[in-house]
């Protein structure tokens, strides 16, 4: 069974950095993408980065583009989310997820990890 396992979150003042990581156990079939999604206190969860498997094609939220890079490790079967310049409007749960398999995309994610908490302090 695929599970992801979310690291790095914690507490940053607005302005400072973190980097965020994304384990994956149980992957027997590449994924054709891996996201990661935020879920702010009392708001839905909400995409904000992807980047594809085989050709590194990343993809930024309006609210996070120029600020957050999302990178890949496919031999440790890795993600991560590089955020600079954090905002207290970047708090929330951050999680990570799967699409499709190798070159279909399913079009939707599953198998989200638990998530880690991510507080920016004004």
């Amino acid at each position: 069974q695929v599970r992801f396992v979310e690291s790095g979150g914690g507490s940053v003042q607005a302005g400072g950095s973190l980097r965020l990581t994304c384990i994956a156990s149980g992957l027997t079939l590449k994924p054709y993408s891996m996201g990661w999604f935020r879920q702010a206190p009392g708001k839905e969860r909400e995409q904000i980065a992807a980047i594809t498997w085989d050709r590194g094609v990343a993809y930024y939220a309006n609210s996070v583009k120029g600020r957050f890079t999302v990178s890949k490790d496919n031999a440790q079967k890795m993600v991560y989310l590089q955020m600079n310049a954090l905002k207290p409007e970047d708090t929330g749960v951050y999680s990570c997820a799967r699409r499709g398999a190798g070159d279909y995309d399913s079009g939707e994610y599953d198998s989200f990890g638990q998530g880690t908490q991510v507080t920016v302090f004004p």
